[in-house]
């Protein structure tokens, strides 16, 4: 096999996200690719100014680094753990800083669809057959509305649905944000579950809540359209509708496995008032397909009472 030092030589021209994919290979690479020579090449490039003395020698020009003191007493990795850390609070600043002015209508982050883009959120749906095999489907159109976000993924290649078992919606975002390079589907990523639907028998067990001549549409709870060839019984595209409300903290802050636990949402009541609960509070309505949009207001000064609050 190729000799250490020249695999840290070749480690040495990667970028960052190619080194936690090189990582990833087995035992030996995921040590060298945990060098801090090279991580700290990446950080100070990244997030101190060059500080180099050129130095002549045959005609040759050098640099010779002055952060070689970093490198001591140092475990290996330290320095790609500060890389990640970093990158992670940079995005996550920005991405507060963006969801942080609140519509007055709504309730809601003004700027939701730049905090999305801005932690490279995107939405993966993940079909599994029943003899455990994962068919992943990425290619999707988003919709984005004052209140929600409508995602359809379509394909020629849907798995056959008479094998299928479960459904999975999944919010993904890089492993490693990094605003100087556009996201890549190649490298490593996180999963969170937002929700899993059952697909056996889903004919029989969903409602059925519209067609035309060639599919039918089939509502899955919570939030979920499935459309189905009439003649061939099989996919022929599914339809999310994602509500704003602490969406990036389910697309992001869940596992592969387990959903994000939302925070129990107790409403404020008025107890000077015996029998009304919530008094002076606002409704937005926003009823939606894809980019057609059928009603959209406010409802403002409404109350309710004590009884009918959750």
């Amino acid at each position: 096999s190729m000799p250490s030092e020249m695999l840290l030589k070749v480690f040495s021209y990667l970028d960052a996200v190619s080194l936690l994919s090189v990582g990833c290979v087995n035992k030996h690479f995921y040590h060298l690719a945990n060098d801090n020579g090279i991580w700290l090449k990446i950080y100070s490039s990244c997030f101190q100014p060059k500080r180099t003395i050129w130095t002549m020698k045959s005609e040759q020009t050098e640099a010779v680094s002055l952060d070689c003191a970093a490198l001591c007493d140092r475990k290996p990795g330290y320095w790609k753990k500060e890389y990640i850390f970093k990158q992670i609070a940079a995005v996550k600043t920005r991405v507060m800083r963006l969801v942080k002015p609140v519509d007055p209508y709504t309730g809601l982050p003004c700027r939701n669809k730049e905090a999305m883009k801005a932690s490279d959120l995107s939405w993966i749906i993940v079909l599994k057959d029943k003899s455990g095999k994962e068919h992943v489907m990425e290619k999707a159109n988003l919709s984005f509305k004052d209140t929600s976000v409508t995602i359809l993924w379509y394909s020629t290649d849907w798995p056959c649905l008479d094998i299928l078992s479960t459904l999975k919606l999944f919010g993904v975002t890089p492993l490693l944000p990094d605003q100087n390079r556009a996201p890549s589907k190649s490298g490593p990523r996180h999963r969170s579950l937002i929700a899993e639907y059952h697909l056996a028998n889903l004919t029989e067990s969903s409602v059925a809540v519209g067609a035309d001549k060639l599919v039918q549409l089939f509502c899955l709870n919570p939030g979920l359209l499935v459309g189905l060839w009439k003649e061939k019984n099989e996919i022929a595209f599914v339809m999310a509708s994602l509500h704003y409300h602490q969406l990036l903290e389910r697309s992001t802050l869940g596992s592969a496995t387990v959903q994000y636990a939302l925070p129990p949402n107790k409403p404020v009541l008025d107890d000077v008032d015996p029998e009304y609960g919530l008094h002076d509070y606002s409704l937005h309505l926003d009823m939606h397909s894809g980019s057609c949009t059928y009603l959209c207001g406010t409802f403002k000064s409404l109350f309710c009472r004590r009884g009918r609050v959750d």
